[in-house]
């Protein structure tokens, strides 16, 4: 048995036990079944709708994939800016950080009015919700940048684009990987948000659709197909931090510690 198998059997082990008590508690009449479905109802519904939940599995998907490019982006390209320019930094950060107090249902409507119906208005409430945690990571990677290395640039009369190519920018992209890991948690909950503000399709529409019929296993179903492709895209992440970027997970040598 491999290593990571091993140390995946104690969340295996809660998640088992987490859904043994749910069943019992449901079928022991604990509860309405219309209120909370049992994890048996809900598996079959998972099996049953499979091709509504499918079809509107890739809508929802399209949705974060899209608003994740643009917040890497944006995130980016905006944190680089603030970097370069301490004016900026203060003028900029300040209005960055109040943004965050918009909440997502204010702006869904306002979106769907001024971009329409379509898919637009949900990719930019996606992106906006993971914008700000790619540019918050990305800042703090430039700031951790080791002192002696910069040190050792201006020693070396490199100028300040070469300083942040080889430099800074490397150490930067484990924050820039981090922050987009974040950012695709939340990008799954402003997708959903969009689409119970604005749309016609999608696991937030179904999910809202299907509370609204009395279907509450497919409600619970699409919320166990949003969390799986959480996991996913997260797990897919990490995956991809590690194979092109494994110098962020080299174990220090004893002279580094």
């Amino acid at each position: 048995m491999s290593r990571r198998t091993v140390s995946a059997l104690p969340a295996l082990a809660v998640i088992l036990a987490l859904l043994g008590a749910w069943e019992l508690y449901v079928d022991l009449g604990g509860v309405d079944p219309l209120v909370l479905p049992a994890p048996h109802a809900v598996a079959a519904s998972l099996y049953d709708d499979r091709g509504l939940l499918w079809s509107n599995f890739l809508v929802t998907a399209k949705e974060i994939a899209l608003g994740i490019v643009a917040a890497m982006a944006a995130g980016f390209t905006m944190a680089v800016v603030i970097h370069f320019s301490p004016a900026l930094r203060r003028g900029l950060y300040p209005l960055l950080v109040a943004s965050q107090a918009v909440p997502v249902p204010m702006l869904a409507p306002v979106l769907a009015l001024w971009l329409g119906f379509g898919l637009a208005p949900k990719v930019v409430v996606v992106a906006l919700v993971s914008f700000f945690p790619v540019v918050v990571t990305t800042l703090a990677g430039f700031a951790a940048v080791d002192p002696e290395l910069l040190k050792l640039m201006r020693t070396l009369d490199a100028t300040r684009m070469q300083t942040f190519r080889r430099v800074e920018l490397p150490a930067a992209l484990p924050s820039v990987v981090t922050g987009t890991k974040i950012a695709i948690v939340v990008a799954v909950i402003g997708a959903v948000f969009a689409e119970w503000m604005s749309a016609s399709s999608g696991l937030g529409y179904l999910f809202e659709q299907s509370v609204a019929q009395l279907e509450p296993a497919r409600a619970f179903a699409t919320t166990v197909i949003l969390c799986a492709l959480s996991i996913g895209l997260f797990a897919a992440m990490t995956l991809a931090e590690r194979r092109l970027l494994p110098w962020a997970h080299q174990p220090k040598s004893e002279g580094d510690r």
